[in-house]
């Protein structure tokens, strides 16, 4: 569980950097964005996923992408020195986020 914060840590910083539209202060930001990132996927996006499993069937899963962003947008709105400029940003961040986690894990 630590090592897979601190490694998601490392690739919000380096999404950070890659994407334009993302800013991530410093490490400790990352690191506290991966950690309200766990919190996050544990607690509250399980209740969202259930509440829209009807829009999401409909859509064949897609509105998940949709759940991605709006967590990664919350993340940002709490963190103090990340900043996602728009919905599309944070979708392309959550896609990137995800992707690495499949590299990784």
């Amino acid at each position: 569980m630590i090592t897979k914060i601190l490694v998601n840590s490392l690739a919000v910083l380096a999404i950070g950097y890659l994407l334009k539209g993302i800013h991530v202060k410093n490490y400790w930001t990352a690191l506290w964005s991966a950690i309200l990132l766990a919190l996050v996927n544990a607690i509250v996006k399980p209740v969202v996923i259930f509440l829209t499993l009807p829009i999401t069937i409909l859509t064949l899963g897609l509105f998940l992408l949709v759940i991605n962003a709006l967590m990664v947008m919350l993340i940002a709105a709490v963190v103090d020195g990340l900043e996602i400029e728009n919905f599309w940003w944070a979708v392309v961040f959550s896609i990137l986020l995800s992707l690495l986690n499949v590299i990784f894990f």
